[in-house]
């Protein structure tokens, strides 16, 4: 087989050291032709849905993953290559009398012991001849990164890797399938040839010959999909045993129920235990995976590592909505969305300089608080796939504009679950806006790493004291969980009435 003509894509770390994702959806099938940086698959990470682009330039030859399968990173998900040559069956050897066919394919006395026979492909692990060593697409180069770019590692041609010598001596090196293949068909070519003169007899004995060219190598990995692979570990099958009837041979889950033999039990049926569900209740499950699975992560270890307190303040807001509607009125502001939750964002920076405690970090592997001179400003997110918190970054110097547009794409990038990675590291202080459900307020839960997150509850009209009359007034909740570690309770309680005083009454910021 060609050297080029099948790349294998294996699922690449799109960032920030995760170790899974799930294939939502195939943008391409067998049998099409892709072109390099083309989009191939959307996969769901612990954070967002990202898209991938192929590192490989030809026809589609198999996808290795289906939509819903969990692979781990650096697992094949697609085989790209030249369909001619790719998955060809090796082509017998030139008709010729076997009477005279020479055994050279096979090792003599007098070669040295485990050397590889002219011809053959490259053990398994060695590049071929002209074959760049450099790492590719999921794969850990020289230096033990994981490649995730395209053009990843050296050029085609500048690396080449001399000969290794091997210090087997029981039996050849392992060949490829094809030197599998060839070897057999030139050996039954001598057995059934009678009156032919036999070769001399290796120095050491050989493997024995497979029982028909179709057979695959003793040595050779059964193909399967990760989650199948996962199954049989679990149930101690061994895939080796099973025939596969999936695309290439391939073993498939119905392969694995119906042929599978548990470890140490008897032949038959292996089903995957299900929870039994009484008849006519209504029960749904869904595995645990993606988003929902990274928040849940995130939630433990945050609730159970920080000690949380939280401390709540209504505010008289009319005043704040009476300036929204001035501004609304003004060239600069008509074109962008002024919702209460920009106008929090606001607050939340001006009041976060005269309390700088809750922007910060407790270090515990070194001991230390770390303060930050900027705000990077979460919001978290409702979206179909769980709650994600993205990040704006540099909020501190945002004029309130600034702030509306960057709320505006973000939630929008946010709910089309295609918010980078990279774009929910790193925060430093947070809102969550519950009062968009209708919501008077909660106990939010810090992200972890964070000081204080901020909840906005929903703003209506309710009866209110003013001058010593009671009155209708637009008023909204407010409830500041923080890291009592970090942030005291004066420290907590001061930067709480720094906002709420900021939403009754803007013309406070001036004064900060």
């Amino acid at each position: 087989m060609n050297a080029v003509s099948r790349e294998i894509f294996n699922l690449p770390d799109v960032g920030e050291g995760l170790t899974e994702a799930e294939i939502l959806s195939w943008q391409v099938a067998v049998g099409d032709t892709v072109t390099v940086n083309q989009v191939i698959v959307e996969i769901e990470t612990a954070k967002a849905a990202v898209e991938l682009p192929s590192p490989y330039a030809g026809t589609v030859l198999e996808l290795l993953a289906s939509p819903g399968d969990t692979v781990n990173v650096g697992s094949p998900i697609i085989a790209i290559g030249d369909p001619a040559t790719a998955e060809a069956p090796t082509p017998a050897p030139p008709t010729e009398n076997p009477a005279t066919s020479k055994p050279a394919a096979e090792p003599t006395s007098a070669e040295p012991a485990g050397a590889q026979p002219t011809g053959a492909e490259p053990a398994a692990g060695e590049p071929a001849a002209g074959e760049p060593t450099g790492a590719k697409i999921g794969e850990a180069g020289a230096d033990g990164r994981i490649a995730t770019l395209v053009g990843y590692g050296p050029r085609p041609g500048t690396v080449q890797r001399r000969a290794r010598k091997s210090p087997r001596v029981d039996a050849p090196s392992t060949p490829s399938r094809q030197s599998q293949h060839t070897e057999s068909t030139v050996s039954a070519h001598r057995v059934d040839a009678p009156g032919t003169p036999q070769a001399a007899a290796p120095a050491t004995p050989e493997a024995p010959a497979p029982a028909t060219s179709d057979a695959p190598a003793p040595s050779a990995r059964p193909l399967a999909k990760p989650p199948v692979r996962k199954l049989a570990k679990d149930l101690g099958v061994d895939l080796s045993t099973l025939a596969g009837s999936g695309p290439g041979g391939s073993i498939t889950r119905d392969d694995l129920n119906a042929g599978a033999t548990p470890a140490g039990g008897t032949n038959g049926a292996v089903d995957t235990p299900v929870r039994p569900v009484a008849p006519g209740g209504g029960e749904r499950r869904e595995p645990i995976r993606g988003v929902r699975k990274a928040t849940a992560a995130a939630m433990v270890s945050s609730a159970f590592t920080a000690p949380h307190v939280t401390e709540f303040l209504t505010v008289d807001v009319t005043p704040m909505l009476e300036l929204r509607d001035r501004l609304r009125g003004t060239a600069e502001f008509r074109d962008v969305k002024l919702s209460p939750l920009v106008f929090a964002a606001k607050a939340v920076c001006l009041a976060a300089r005269r309390t700088p405690d809750v922007n910060a970090h407790w270090d515990e592997d070194a001991q230390e608080i770390v303060y930050y001179d900027h705000v990077h400003l979460g919001i978290a997110a409702a979206t179909p796939r769980g709650l994600v918190v993205p990040k704006i970054r540099h909020a501190q110097g945002m004029s309130l504009r600034e702030l509306a547009e960057a709320l505006a794409e973000l939630t929008a990038t946010a709910r089309a679950g295609k918010t980078p990675p990279a774009d929910m590291l790193g925060g430093t202080l947070s809102i969550t806006n519950v009062g968009v459900f209708g919501v008077d307020t909660g106990t939010p839960i810090l992200p972890p790493g964070e000081a204080a997150i901020l909840a906005l509850g929903a703003v209506k009209q309710a009866p209110w004291v003013v001058d010593g009359q009671l009155a209708v007034r637009t008023v909204c909740q407010l409830a500041l969980s923080f890291d009592h570690r970090l942030v005291d309770g004066e420290q907590g309680s001061r930067f709480l009435a720094d906002v709420g005083a900021l939403l009754a009454d803007p013309g406070r910021a001036i004064t900060y």
